[in-house]
C-alpha cells in the first residue's frame, strides 16, 4: 500500500469509527432499553416473596386462631396450606418462573416454613418494661425469616361448570403492606391443569403488572423505602422527650438526626408528646454504606447508637414488628 493510499484509508476508517459512535449514541437515545443505565435497572429488580391470598386460604379452611389480648384473631395458616393442598405448590412454582424471567429474585417461602415452628410463634409475646406487648403473625414471622421487598398474594377459584378460572393477583410492600400492583382475569374454559392455565393467564396480564412494580421499586431506589418509627420512654427514666440535652430537647435532636440520615431528609412527625413520639413516612436507604439491605430495625438500630454516645448517654431497647416498623424505647435497654 502507498503511503498516499494508507493515508487515505485511514481518514476513512477514523470517519467510519465516528460514524458508528455517532450511531451507537443515536440508537441509545432511541432505544433506552439498550442503554447501560436501563441495564443497570433491569438488575435491580425487586426480591419477591409469594402466597395464597388470605381469603384464598380462609375459603379452604387453612387458618390458624390466637388470642391478641383478649380478642382472637384469625390468620392464614400457609405450612397447613402448603402441606395439604395439592395445587399451590404447582401454581406458585409456574408464577414463580413467569417472575423469574424477568429478572426478579423469589424467595421459597414454602421452604423457610419447613424450618420455623409456627405454632410456637404465634403465640409468642413481647412484654415491653411497661407492660405494652406484641404478637407477632405468621406473615411477620415469615417477613423477619425471608426478607423481601414485595410480597405477592394469589387467589384463584375454578368454575366447574363453564370450565373457567378466575384469578386475582396482588402485590404489597413488604415493609408498608401498601397495595403496589394488582391484576384480575377469567380464562377462557379449557380442560388443561389450573396451575397450567393460571399461568398461561397470569403470563397475558403481566406485563402492566411487572410496570407497576417497576414504577413502584424505582420510586424507592429514588426516594428511599417507607418505615414508621416509634420512639417510647420507660415509666422508670427519669428524662423525656422534653428534656434538655446540649441546648436541645430530645425530641428535636432525633429530628435532626432523622433530618441527616432519611433519604432527602423525608419523614413526617404525626403525632408526639413528652412520652412518646410517632414518626410516619419515614424514608430509608435501602442499603446501607455495607451494601446491606436496610429495613427498619436496622435503621433503628443506627439511631439508638448514636443516642447511646456522648453528650446524650441514652440507653435504650429496639422492638420491632414485620421489617417495616420499629419502636425505640429510652431509658434502658
Amino acid at each position: 500500500m502507498t503511503e498516499s493510499n494508507k493515508i487515505n484509508y485511514e481518514k476513512s476508517l477514523s470517519k467510519t469509527i465516528g460514524f458508528i459512535g455517532c450511531l451507537i449514541i443515536l440508537i441509545s437515545f432511541l432505544f433506552p432499553s439498550y442503554s447501560s443505565g436501563q441495564v443497570l435497572s433491569k438488575a435491580k429488580k425487586p426480591t419477591i416473596m409469594i402466597l395464597p391470598s388470605d381469603n384464598w386460604c380462609h375459603q379452604r379452611y387453612f387458618i390458624s386462631k390466637y388470642d391478641n389480648q383478649g380478642t382472637i384473631v384469625t390468620v392464614p395458616n400457609y405450612y397447613q396450606a402448603f402441606t395439604e393442598d395439592i395445587e399451590l405448590p404447582q401454581v406458585l412454582t409456574k408464577l414463580g418462573a413467569l417472575l423469574t424471567d424477568l429478572g426478579y429474585s423469589i424467595k421459597d417461602a414454602e421452604q423457610e416454613l419447613k424450618s420455623i415452628n409456627l405454632k410456637t410463634s404465634e403465640n409468642t409475646l413481647i412484654y415491653s418494661k411497661n407492660g405494652a406487648s406484641l404478637v407477632e403473625t405468621p406473615l411477620d414471622i415469615l417477613k423477619q425469616r425471608i426478607k423481601s421487598d414485595i410480597i405477592i398474594q394469589i387467589w384463584w377459584n375454578f368454575n366447574d361448570n363453564n370450565r373457567t378460572t378466575s384469578f386475582i393477583l396482588e402485590a404489597f410492600d413488604a415493609y408498608t403492606n401498601k397495595r403496589i400492583a394488582s391484576s384480575t382475569g377469567t380464562t377462557k374454559p379449557s380442560n388443561e391443569s389450573i396451575e397450567i392455565v393460571l399461568a398461561k393467564a397470569v403470563k397475558d396480564n403481566l406485563k402492566p403488572f411487572d410496570r407497576q412494580l417497576d414504577l413502584w421499586y424505582q420510586d424507592m431506589l429514588t426516594n428511599g423505602r417507607e418505615i414508621v418509627l416509634n420512639v417510647r420512654i420507660w415509666d422508670n427514666w427519669h428524662n423525656d422527650l422534653e428534656s434538655d440535652f446540649a441546648g436541645m430537647e430530645l425530641i428535636e435532636v432525633i429530628q435532626k438526626w432523622l433530618h441527616n440520615n432519611c433519604v432527602n431528609g423525608a419523614f413526617n412527625l404525626s403525632d408526639a408528646s413528652e412520652s412518646f413520639a410517632q414518626f410516619e413516612q419515614v424514608r430509608i436507604p435501602l442499603f446501607n454504606s455495607s451494601g446491606v439491605s436496610m429495613d427498619a430495625r436496622a435503621f433503628t438500630n443506627e439511631l439508638r447508637k448514636y443516642l447511646q454516645k456522648p453528650p446524650y448517654n441514652i440507653s435504650s431497647k429496639i422492638i420491632i414488628r414485620g421489617l417495616g416498623e420499629a419502636t425505640l424505647v429510652l431509658g434502658e435497654k
